[in-house]
């Protein structure tokens, strides 16, 4: 019995499958995030990062100055939502490889976790994230155009102009500092998160491998994902590379360096910072979003019909639940 033991084969690495109904709820997900607080926010931090001498307060009256309401929604249509329904694929396709080789060289889950989402973040941004977040903020910091009483052109005009002029490259501007970004913020999530976790049960008395409650899952993510803007220096540095802002003192030809001496020498640390209070809402914001509406209960057509005259009663399902139903697929994805 001890040799039939010893003997026995390790487990057989498997490959996580990426399946459809993994990418329909990551990108319904996604793109209601965006949709709701996301651009808002994402909005008010590339104005605070671009304009550098504004608070909080000043960035949100500057917003509202360039169209009231819209202009908190500037860049949502197409390049958010572009982005938005895109993402959440190109990292589960590369973070499921990355993972897997990782393990078959023998790294933990942890370390392999890890590597997986820093992966799929510098596949993000090169895949598409590179050109939707450029021309979100060109969208955003060419509205100082308006101010001087001339119509800014159409989002596509734009889009089409800095095309021919720079090429790929144009629109593609800032990439590299947004796959720095996106590679430390999976990292950083993924590990300061797990970090959390284990506090939280240490706290409430809950073994390791123990499941947390909704809330629990929600507050651990929200700590890993507000602590991991530590990185906005480097968010800084890619909306100011991909800024339509007109500044005779800034380099031509910028890259991460380049961009980082210059904020640095013109708004110190402080400026390396401008922004982060946004961002860690929007980090906070995208937290409820994949971890708690993920699970949260919807009604079914059948009910919506039926509250008409009657109470919330019949069958509820969350949105897991909904896209199982739709696709035939069982979720497996942690969003």
């Amino acid at each position: 019995m001890a040799d039939a033991i010893a003997t026995s084969p390790a487990p057989a690495l498997e490959k996580k499958p990426v399946k459809f109904s993994n990418l329909l709820l990551g990108a319904g997900l996604n793109m209601f995030e965006v949709t709701t607080l996301g651009q808002p926010l994402e909005v008010v931090k590339t104005t605070m990062a671009a304009n550098r001498g504004d608070n909080f307060a000043g960035a949100l009256s500057r917003v509202w100055g360039r169209g009231g309401v819209l202009g908190y929604y500037q860049g949502l249509i197409p390049w958010a939502w572009i982005e938005a329904s895109t993402k959440g694929a190109v990292l589960l396709f590369v973070a499921s490889e990355a993972e897997y080789y990782a393990k078959s060289f023998g790294a933990s889950d942890f370390v392999s976790g890890i590597s997986g989402g820093m992966a799929g973040g510098v596949a993000q941004a090169y895949a598409t994230m590179g050109f939707c977040t450029c021309m979100k903020t060109v969208e955003i910091t060419q509205h100082k155009i308006a101010a001087k009483g001339v119509k800014p052109p159409s989002t596509w005009a734009t889009f089409m102009d800095i095309y021919r002029k720079e090429g790929i490259r144009g629109i593609n501007k800032g990439v590299n500092a947004v796959a720095i970004r996106q590679t430390t913020n999976w990292g950083s999530r993924f590990g300061l998160s797990r970090l959390a976790e284990s506090g939280i049960r240490r706290v409430t008395g809950k073994e390791e491998g123990q499941k947390l409650s909704s809330m629990e899952k929600i507050l651990a993510s929200g700590i890993g994902g507000g602590l991991s803007a530590w990185n906005q220096p480097i968010e800084v540095i890619r909306v100011e590379m991909q800024s339509k802002t007109e500044d005779p003192n800034r380099p031509k030809n910028l890259t991460v360096g380049k961009t980082l001496k210059y904020v640095y020498g013109n708004n110190g640390l402080k400026g390396l910072y401008r922004g982060v209070t946004p961002r860690i809402g929007l980090g906070v914001w995208q937290t409820i979003c994949m971890v708690a509406l993920g699970d949260m209960y919807v009604l079914s057509p059948a009910t919506l019909e039926a509250y008409k005259c009657s109470m919330l009663t019949g069958p509820k399902y969350s949105a897991k639940e909904a896209v199982e139903k739709l696709t035939g697929d069982k979720v497996t994805a942690k969003h």
